[in-house]
């Protein structure tokens, strides 16, 4: 090659080199530029997500120490309803053995009443009723004998009713 073309050719890669150069700094610039306002944006948005954030950084303490607070007045409803619960189970159990118990003497109390109350039937029923019965009987005799004697004829409703009462 010669030498005049090899100097034209490096000509050329040091121009193509320099415009790299300069289109790299043309872009920095821009990037320099584009860089500061953004900041400019970010920083104006800091100022009004600052306090945003200070504000939820408190909204979360207190959340936390109100889910504290919760969470142990939860687990003391837990323990005396746990203990109310078993208070109400003992005093089930007490009122339901003493409500057999009570069920237990109501019925022999009941049984002992039946068993009287037909030992008293049996003798009202012996003692009272079979008497009468047995003197209505002769008295009913002794009506009819005297009725057979006087010579009265006694009528088809009165003989049935005479008999009736020897039924």
């Amino acid at each position: 090659m010669e030498q005049s073309t090899l100097i034209y050719v490096m000509v050329g890669a040091v121009v193509v080199a320099a415009a790299a150069v300069v289109v790299q700094a043309v872009l920095l610039v821009s990037l320099f530029v584009s860089n500061r306002k953004m900041r400019e944006q970010v920083a104006g948005l800091a100022a009004k997500v600052e306090p945003v954030l200070e504000s939820a950084q408190k909204l979360l303490e207190d959340l936390r120490s109100s889910v504290t607070e919760l969470s142990g007045r939860t687990v003391e409803v837990l323990d005396l309803s746990r203990r109310q619960l078993h208070q109400v189970d003992e005093v089930l159990r007490d009122a339901a053995s003493r409500s057999r118990a009570q069920m237990e003497r109501i019925e022999l109390v009941l049984d002992d009443v039946i068993t009287r109350f037909q030992q008293t039937a049996t003798l009202v029923e012996n003692g009272i009723i079979r008497p009468i019965r047995h003197i209505n009987g002769v008295a009913a005799a002794l009506r009819a004998a005297i009725a057979a004697l006087a010579g009265a004829r006694t009528t088809v409703a009165q003989a049935t009713h005479d008999e009736e009462l020897f039924i």
